[in-house]
């Protein structure tokens, strides 16, 4: 079950919830299937919670909303793209340690 800090985006909302932005946003790429998408999925609870009012953390269902995972080039999953001010910052492919993920998080804090 996730976080009720974890923001739900799609293609229609992700415009508003994650361009639009005034925090840095961490969009998780995830499906129910994927196996390291559900392997990480309690990390990124415990991320949203710690920098919750700092960065926005949320999560785009690839199989629901295929067009925005198309826009950014996700070919694998769990893709998490770091966002700030509407453009991407970086990118992470697959399952990371919760350490790496800080560090990443980080940089657009």
């Amino acid at each position: 079950m996730a976080s009720d800090k974890v923001f739900q985006f799609t293609d229609a909302n992700f415009d508003t919830e994650v361009l639009q932005s005034s925090l840095p946003v961490l969009v998780d790429f995830w499906a129910t299937w994927c196996a390291p998408c559900k392997a990480i999925l309690p990390v990124i609870d415990e991320l949203a919670g710690q920098f919750d009012g700092q960065v926005k953390i949320g999560k785009v269902n690839v199989d629901e909303n295929p067009d925005t995972p198309g826009k950014f080039g996700v070919r694998g999953i769990p893709t998490l793209i770091l966002f700030k001010d509407g453009k991407v910052v970086d990118q992470l492919v697959g399952a990371v340690p919760k350490s790496q993920l800080e560090n990443f998080i980080k940089k657009a804090l």
